[in-house]
């Protein structure tokens, strides 16, 4: 069967990124004042960080049905078969049962994977079953790497501004301001077991604090040698890279980078979040940050 690999902005790249690799990406979009950008495509990541010191409000949602669709009816139009998709996970977006609908739509084979996450998970995800099927893997095969991929894999998110949550709407006015007061912390994070929903699992004082707090939450998840390990931040850069390096030294057998966070989380966390992935790479290289941005740590 001819498959197409179909991602999203989720991942951090955008359309350009992914066709040199044989991958079709959908832009997540993000509106702002009624007016809708498609992210990494008509809105830049510097805008958006621009924007979180202005204040300014945005929201993100799936990409555009009709770009869903059309994208697939020219996929079909072209000889594919079926589409194997790997977007955002569906505990944060649509888009899954979206692309799903619109394959239905247009007569194509779907296969469809949730990761439970984003970003760095989801990237290599997309990445290495377009590499799997063309070795001549089986989906069955594909998507029991994937597994092994995402089994493990968590995310934590250590939010720094609880105002930027008021004021998207997912923190009360009383809960921003007892936590400002109080110098809480939340920590939240998603995977597996909470369904790829963002749920909180910590709330401590001080971003040292919190910055140990994961790094023993990451030690109760059972981080193995060989873990790939991802410090994502939202214009924290030196923040981030002392970060990593205090991962580094508690889990030297790991591969640690540091990137900016993906802008579609960003925008709902604010200025100076801090991000933690952890995944088992299955034996696969990370490849799609090996010439980025990203910044080795070890």
């Amino acid at each position: 069967m001819k498959l197409a690999f179909v991602t999203d902005s989720g991942t951090g790249f955008n359309a350009e990124f992914w066709k040199e690799r044989g991958i079709y990406s959908l832009p997540l979009q993000i509106t702002i004042d009624q007016e809708t950008f498609e992210e990494n495509e008509t809105i830049s990541y510097g805008q958006i960080i621009r924007n979180l010191h202005d204040q300014v409000l945005m929201k993100t949602s799936l990409p555009s049905l009709g770009k869903i669709e059309d994208l697939f009816e020219e996929l079909k139009n072209e000889g594919y078969e079926g589409v194997f998709c790997v977007p955002i996970c569906s505990g944060l977006s649509g888009t899954l049962n979206a692309m799903e609908s619109a394959a239905r739509q247009v007569g194509l084979q779907f296969y469809g994977y949730d990761c439970y996450s984003t970003a760095v998970v989801e990237a290599h995800c997309i990445e290495i079953a377009k590499r799997l099927y063309d070795q001549g893997k089986t989906i069955e095969e594909i998507m029991a790497t994937l597994d092994q991929i995402c089994a493990h894999a968590n995310t934590v998110v250590l939010c720094n501004d609880l105002q930027h949550m008021k004021r998207g709407g997912r923190l009360t006015a009383a809960a921003a301001m007892l936590g400002g007061m109080l110098k809480i912390k939340p920590l939240l994070h998603l995977d597996r077991s909470t369904a790829g929903r963002v749920d909180v699992f910590e709330k401590v004082r001080t971003m040292t604090k919190a910055q140990d707090h994961i790094i023993e939450h990451l030690k109760e998840v059972g981080v193995q040698a060989g873990d790939d390990i991802t410090v994502a931040h939202v214009d924290s850069l030196e923040v981030a890279k002392e970060f990593a390096k205090k991962i580094a030294a508690q889990f030297p057998d790991c591969s640690v980078r540091v990137i900016d966070l993906v802008s579609a989380v960003g925008i709902h966390t604010g200025l100076n979040t801090l991000c933690v992935q952890v995944f088992d790479p299955a034996g696969y290289d990370v490849d799609v940050y090996n010439d980025q941005n990203a910044i080795k740590i070890q």
